[in-house]
């Protein structure tokens, strides 16, 4: 049964927007008209979906998809039909777009077509390795228990990236602070306290003299600085789209100081968490391996899972062929080896990733640990010796006059 977004007027003059589900428009009109409502639009959920995707680029956040995922495969669980539950999300949902999404799916599943090919139409949304562990769920029978290791696979997924977001996002805070700070001091207040010592004619300090052509120079060039700052963040964004070149950088990444291991571990935790849960669902190595490349977002660690996949395609070992390339850390080739020696590579793989995942949150504790006080001393710096440019004159005349 197709379904019908709607914008409706009650006996009261008031504007109601909704889905409504109908076999053809008409149907969804007398639905409506039933309910007391007058209908002023009507669209096909489909339609207007796949425009709004297309043509706007909206798409479902990350926490969309993990409320969407446990509500579903709570209400799955609880022996409802497919269709039902489906239409409880639409219903439940906060936002248009969710409700779009799912209602367009429900739409689809209604006609015939399964959960991972309504889903299909819409890769942005519900990306590959979603997808394959919707069609392990439909092929195993259970979907019910393969959609909650899924919704617990998004949120594990989603709390992670959002750790670390959250831990980066009060040093970029400081700095923007300190930046503006900076700022304002040398185009407003530098120049009208050190035009005073200039009337004076006499012999600055050469730490004054410093800060005076400093503050010359922002206010007479800092819109050049703009512009190509800008000019630079879009040179470079162009830059990131070659294939050789991203490539390249992103094997620069892995290799910096700090920040190399943590976008490592970043990466790595995610695809053995894909992993894991891909192959405990049942769904093929290979399979699992292609859709697991897909949520990394480094090209070295990608084209790296790409080697393996050729080479598990010739016999070799998960272990010995994702170690071919160097790539990824030791501790997940280890526990990836003994799970195979073993027969428990999907438990293997949930620890490595667990494990990685730790460790993720502890080096960006350490980082952002090392990085606040850094940040604080280097503003308080730049401050102490604006606030000494200042003064250095003031105490001077005081000399003088004594």
């Amino acid at each position: 049964m197709p379904a019908y977004r709607f914008e409706a007027a009650t006996p009261a003059g008031k504007i109601e927007t909704g889905i409504v589900d109908a076999d053809s428009p008409r149907q969804a009109r007398s639905v409506l008209r039933d309910k007391g409502l007058t209908p002023i639009d009507l669209a096909p959920v489909e339609n207007k979906s796949a425009a709004a995707s297309a043509v706007i680029g909206g798409r479902l956040r990350d926490a969309d998809l993990a409320l969407a995922t446990r509500q579903l495969a709570s209400l799955l669980s609880a022996r409802l039909p497919l269709e039902r539950a489906l239409g409880a999300v639409v219903q439940q949902a906060d936002r248009s777009i969710v409700r779009d999404r799912f209602a367009a799916v429900r739409s689809d599943v209604v006609a015939g077509q399964s959960l991972a090919q309504a889903m299909a139409k819409y890769p942005r949304d519900f990306p590959e390795v979603y997808r394959a562990l919707v069609t392990a769920g439909e092929q195993s029978g259970d979907l019910g228990l393969v959609m909650s290791r899924l919704a617990d696979y998004v949120e594990s997924r989603t709390a992670l990236t959002q750790r670390v977001q959250l831990a980066f996002t009060y040093p970029a805070i400081v700095t923007l602070v300190a930046l503006g700070v900076v700022v304002a001091l040398l185009t407003y207040v530098v120049p009208q306290v050190v035009g005073v010592f200039q009337q004076t004619r006499q012999q600055l300090p050469w730490l004054t003299v410093a800060l005076i052509a400093t503050s010359a120079f922002i206010r007479n060039w800092g819109w050049l600085i703009a512009v190509a700052a800008v000019a630079g963040v879009i040179g470079w964004r162009f830059a990131v789209r070659g294939p050789a070149f991203r490539l390249a950088w992103h094997r620069r990444q892995l290799s910096l100081p700090l920040f190399g291991r943590l976008i490592r571990g970043v990466n790595t935790a995610r695809f053995a968490s894909t992993l894991a849960i891909l192959t405990s669902s049942g769904v093929p190595l290979i399979r699992a391996l292609e859709a697991g490349a897909q949520t990394l977002g480094n090209d070295s660690l990608r084209a790296n899972v790409a080697d393996a996949i050729a080479r598990v395609r010739e016999g070799a070992p998960l272990s010995r062929a994702l170690a071919a390339g160097k790539q990824f850390p030791p501790v997940m080739i280890h526990m990836i080896a003994s799970g195979e020696a073993t027969g428990e590579l999907p438990e293997m793989l949930e620890r490595s990733a667990t494990t990685l995942a730790q460790e993720v949150e502890r080096r960006t504790l350490t980082l952002t640990s090392l990085l606040e006080p850094v940040l604080i001393l280097i503003m308080g710096a730049i401050v102490l010796m604006i606030v000494l440019a200042v003064l250095l004159p003031i105490i001077e005349i005081n000399q003088l006059v004594k």
